[in-house]
C-alpha cells in the first residue's frame, strides 16, 4: 500500500505491522521534530516553521506537516502518475493556452481523488492535537525556498480552514504543485516535474488584525545594514498578493533606529468569516494609521535579525500580530541581492512625467503599453510590451516573464508583483495610482526605476548605462568620497567603492520631501513636520554609509532658491546678485531666520543623537568672517550641537586667507571650488557671457588651495574638495593628489573614473 515499501511473503505478521507503523510515522511529523535537514520531507517552508521553532526563541505558531511521502502516497494511490506525465508529454508549456488548459486538468485529476483511509485518519487525527477550531493550510514544495530560486507564490495556500473542510484544501494544495505558474517555472528552472513534491503545513490560524512581510535587507539595492517591513490591516494574503498598498519601515540594523516611516493607503483588507475569507474596505480611520507602534517595529526588527543570524543570510519573513502580539508564520531565504559585486549606473534624460509609483529594480524599461484588466486576457499581450495591470498574482507569472517592466496600480515592495520582478530582473513599479486609465494600450513610454520613486515618462526617452565591478576597484591613499544630493540613492552609492560623502545637501531634502519655506510652517505650527521630514532625509544617507563619515552641509539656499519654496515670497528678499548676497552663515545668525535655523539644528541633533548616527559630521557653508564663524558655533551650542565634529567650506579667499583662525573653530576644511573661482576671479557664475573665462584650473585659485592644504596639515586639520573641478578635469584631480589632499569628493558618475585615476597618479 505505502510507496517503496518492499515486504517479503516471509517476513511475519509483526514485522510487516512495524514496517507499517514506521511508514505512517512519516505520513505526518509535527513542527517540533523538524528542521532544514528535512527539506526533502517536508519542503522548504515546513522545514523553515520547524527549524524556527526548535533553534530560535521568536514566536511561531504550531503545527504539522503532511508530507511528502504522504503525497507520492495519495498520487500512487489514486494512480495519477501516467495520466500527469501524458498531459505534460503532449503540452507546449511556452504557449500560454495550452499551458492553461493542461494545469487545470492535471489539478482536477488531483482534486478529485481520495485519500487512503489510514492516511485521512491520521490527518484528522493530528489536527485535533492542535487543539484549534480554525487553521491555515500552506503549500510547501521540496524544491522551494531555495536561496538562488524562492518559487514564491508557485503554490496555494488557505487561511481561516476548518476540520469538515480540512482534507478538500490538502487536495487542493496538492493540486496546487501544478499550477500554471508552477509548471512555467519549473521549466524555466529546469527542475523535474516529478521529483519535486508537496508537502502541506497544518498551522494554528492566529487571528491576526495586522501582517505583513519583512526583508533583512533592502530590498533594491541589497543593502545589509537595514530590515524593510510591510504592514497592513487583516490577514496577510492581500500585502502578498499586491492586493494592499502597505505600510512600509526602514530599520537600521546597526543602531536599531527607525530611519523612515511611511503611511500606505490600506484601502483594502481581508478578514475571517464563518464561511472562510472575504476582502473588505478598511475603515477611513485605519488607513490614516500605522499598523504598527515605533517599539512593535524594533521587537519585530529583533526577531529578523535572530533568523538571519541563525540562518547566516538575509531574509524573507512573514509575520502578523493579534491581540498585541507579534508572531513570525514564516521564513525563506531572499533570492535576490545577496551579493553586490557590481554597480550599474543609469542616466535618464528628462521627459514628461505621467505618472509615478514605487520603483522595483534599479534599471530602465521601455515599451508599448498593454493594459490587461484579468488575466483571461492574456493572449492579447506579446512579448516585450510593458504589462500594466491593477496587481499580479501567481497565475500571472508566464506573462510577467514576456514583460520587459510591469506596472501595477496597488501593491507595496514586498508584493507578489515586486518579488517576481526582482526575481525576473524586470523593473516594476507598483502603487501607480488609476495606472490602468491613465495608460493606453500601444502607448509609448518608460519606467525610469533608478530612484526609490519610479517615474513614467511619455515615449522612449534616451537613457545610458555603464556597469561597474565594485569588487576590482583599488584602495587610495586619498580618500575618495561622493556628493549626494537625494536620500533614494543612499542606498546604491552607498554600496559603490568609496571612503563616504564628502557633501550631503539639505537642500534637495528641503526641496524635495518638504517644499516649503520654514518660517511659513512655524506660522502654522508645524515645526514637527519640518524636523521629522528633514532628519529621515538626512538619516537615510548617514545610516545608508554607517559608519563612514557623512559631511551634512547646512542649508545653502540663496534667496531666489528660497522664494520658490511653497510661501517664499512672503518671507524672501529680493536681491540683484544672490549669489553673494543673504546665504550660508550670514542667514543662520539673522535675527530673522534665527528659528528656522534651529529646526535645521534640532533635525541634525535627532540624527545624530536620538538615532545614534555618529558618523554624521556638520559642515558651515559661506562663512565670511572671523565673527560669523564665532556667532554660528555659539548657534550650534546653543541648539546642541556643540560636540558634532564640524567642518567649514573653503570657498571664500578668506577663508584661506584666515585659515589659521577658521581653524580654532573648525576640525577641517571642504573646498567649494565653484564659489572660490566665482570669488576669486570676480566672475558671476552665472552670467553666460563670462563663463568663458570661468575657470577652476585658473592658477590663482589653484595658488589659494595648495595654501589651504599646507597651512590646514599644519594646523592638523584635513582638506577636502567637493567641487565639480574634479569631475571635470582630470589634471585638476593631479594637481590635488600632488598637494596631498585628504579627500576628494564627487558626483555620483565620476567615482570609478576618479577612484582609477587618483590610484594611477599615486602609483607614480
Amino acid at each position: 500500500m505505502f510507496p517503496n515499501v518492499l515486504i517479503s511473503y516471509s517476513k511475519t505478521k509483526n514485522q510487516y505491522i512495524q514496517l507499517k507503523q514506521k511508514k505512517i510515522m512519516q505520513l505526518v511529523k509535527f513542527f517540533d521534530s523538524l528542521s532544514m535537514k528535512d527539506v526533502a520531507l517536508v519542503g522548504g517552508k515546513n522545514a523553515s516553521l520547524g527549524e524556527m521553532i526548535c533553534a530560535t526563541k521568536v514566536p511561531v505558531p504550531y503545527g504539522f506537516a503532511i508530507t511528502s511521502e504522504a503525497y507520492k502516497y495519495f498520487i500512487k494511490y489514486n494512480k495519477l502518475s501516467s495520466e500527469i506525465r501524458k498531459i505534460l508529454k503532449n503540452t507546449n508549456v511556452k504557449k500560454v493556452t495550452q499551458l492553461k488548459k493542461s494545469g487545470k486538468a492535471i489539478r482536477s485529476l488531483i482534486e478529485n481523488g481520495k485519500f487512503p483511509d489510514d492516511l485521512e485518519k491520521l490527518i484528522l487525527k493530528s489536527f485535533d492535537k492542535l487543539k484549534s477550531d480554525k487553521v491555515a493550510v500552506r503549500s510547501s514544495a521540496t524544491a522551494e525556498d531555495l536561496p538562488d530560486a524562492s518559487f514564491a507564490g508557485q503554490q496555494e495556500s488557505y487561511l481561516n480552514i476548518s476540520k469538515d473542510n480540512l482534507l478538500l484544501h490538502v487536495k487542493k494544495c496538492f493540486a496546487s504543485l501544478f499550477t500554471d505558474r508552477a509548471i512555467s517555472y519549473r521549466e524555466d528552472k529546469k527542475f523535474d516535474h516529478f521529483k519535486v513534491y508537496l508537502s502541506v503545513g497544518i498551522q494554528q490560524l492566529i487571528k491576526s488584525d495586522v501582517s505583513g512581510v519583512m526583508f533583512t535587507l533592502e530590498p533594491d539595492s541589497g543593502h545589509r545594514s537595514f530590515v524593510f517591513i510591510n504592514g497592513s490591516w487583516g490577514l496577510g494574503d492581500y500585502i502578498v498578493q499586491g492586493k494592499t498598498n502597505p505600510d512600509k519601515f526602514i530599520v537600521h540594523k546597526d543602531t536599531l533606529t527607525l530611519i523612515s516611516k511611511k503611511l500606505g493607503r490600506k484601502e483594502r483588507m481581508e478578514i475571517r468569516t464563518k464561511k472562510g475569507v472575504k476582502g473588505i474596505s478598511v475603515p477611513k480611520n485605519l488607513q490614516k494609521k500605522f499598523v504598527l507602534n515605533d517599539k512593535e517595529v524594533l521587537q519585530l526588527v529583533k526577531y529578523g535579525l535572530a533568523i538571519e543570524k541563525h540562518y547566516k543570510r538575509p531574509m524573507d519573513i512573514e509575520w502578523c500580530k493579534a491581540s498585541g502580539k507579534l508572531w513570525i508564520v514564516q521564513s525563506r531565504p531572499v533570492t535576490v541581492n545577496v551579493k553586490k559585486s557590481e554597480y550599474v549606473e543609469y542616466q535618464v534624460s528628462t521627459g514628461k512625467i505621467i505618472a509615478k509609483g514605487s520603483s522595483i529594480g534599479r534599471s530602465v524599461a521601455q515599451g508599448k503599453v498593454c493594459v490587461i484588466k484579468n488575466i483571461k486576457e492574456m493572449k492579447k499581450f506579446k512579448k516585450g510590451q510593458i504589462l500594466v495591470t491593477k496587481q499580479t498574482d501567481p497565475d500571472w507569472e508566464p506573462l510577467m516573464k514576456l514583460a520587459s517592466g510591469i506596472i501595477t496600480e496597488v501593491g507595496g515592495t514586498t508584493s507578489h508583483c515586486a518579488i517576481v520582478s526582482r526575481e525576473l530582473g524586470i523593473p516594476a513599479i507598483v502603487g501607480v495610482d488609476n495606472a490602468t486609465h491613465v495608460l493606453k494600450n500601444n502607448q509609448k513610454i518608460t519606467l525610469d526605476c533608478t530612484n526609490e520613486i519610479g517615474n513614467i515618462l511619455s515615449g522612449s526617452i534616451k537613457f545610458s548605462k555603464r556597469v561597474h565591478d565594485v569588487s576590482k576597484v583599488q584602495k587610495t591613499n586619498t580618500k575618495i568620497l561622493v556628493n549626494i544630493g537625494n536620500p533614494d540613492l543612499a542606498f546604491d552609492l552607498s554600496q559603490m567603492p568609496v571612503d563616504g560623502v564628502g557633501l550631503a545637501r539639505q537642500e534637495f531634502i528641503i526641496s524635495s520631501y518638504i517644499g516649503e519655506h520654514p518660517l511659513k510652517m512655524i506660522k502654522e505650527h508645524r515645526e514637527k513636520e519640518y524636523i521629522e521630514k528633514l532628519a529621515e532625509g538626512i538619516a537615510k544617507i548617514c545610516s545608508a554609509f554607517y559608519s563612514r563619515k557623512v559631511v551634512v552641509r547646512l542649508s545653502d539656499f540663496k534667496t531666489d532658491e528660497y522664494r520658490s519654496l511653497i510661501g517664499g515670497e512672503k518671507y524672501e528678499p529680493i536681491e540683484s546678485n544672490p549669489m553673494i548676497g543673504w546665504r550660508g552663515s550670514s542667514r543662520y545668525i539673522d535675527k530673522e531666520y534665527e528659528d528656522a535655523f534651529k529646526l535645521e539644528c534640532s533635525a541634525l541633533r535627532r540624527v545624530f543623537y536620538d538615532m545614534k548616527l555618529t558618523n554624521l559630521v556638520i559642515m558651515v557653508p559661506f562663512c565670511r568672517t572671523i565673527s560669523e564663524a564665532v556667532c554660528v558655533v555659539n548657534l550650534l551650542k546653543k541648539f546642541g550641537l556643540g560636540n558634532i565634529p564640524r567642518y567649514v567650506m573653503a570657498e571664500i579667499p578668506s577663508n584661506i586667507i584666515l585659515e589659521h583662525e577658521f581653524s580654532k573653530y573648525f576640525s577641517g576644511f571642504s573646498i567649494g571650488s565653484n564659489d572660490l573661482t566665482q570669488l576669486t576671479l570676480g566672475i558671476d557664475r552665472n552670467n553666460e557671457k563670462l563663463a568663458k573665462e570661468f575657470d577652476e584650473r585658473n592658477e590663482a585659485v589653484k595658488v589659494l588651495i595648495s595654501t589651504l592644504i599646507k597651512n590646514a596639515h599644519k594646523d592638523g586639520k584635513t582638506v577636502s574638495i567637493c567641487g565639480e573641478a574634479p569631475s571635470n578635469y582630470p589634471e585638476f584631480v593631479a594637481f590635488l593628489v600632488k598637494n596631498k589632499i585628504d579627500a576628494i569628493s564627487v558626483e555620483h558618475d565620476s567615482i570609478i573614473k576618479t577612484k582609477l585615476l587618483v590610484a594611477k597618479i599615486e602609483k607614480k
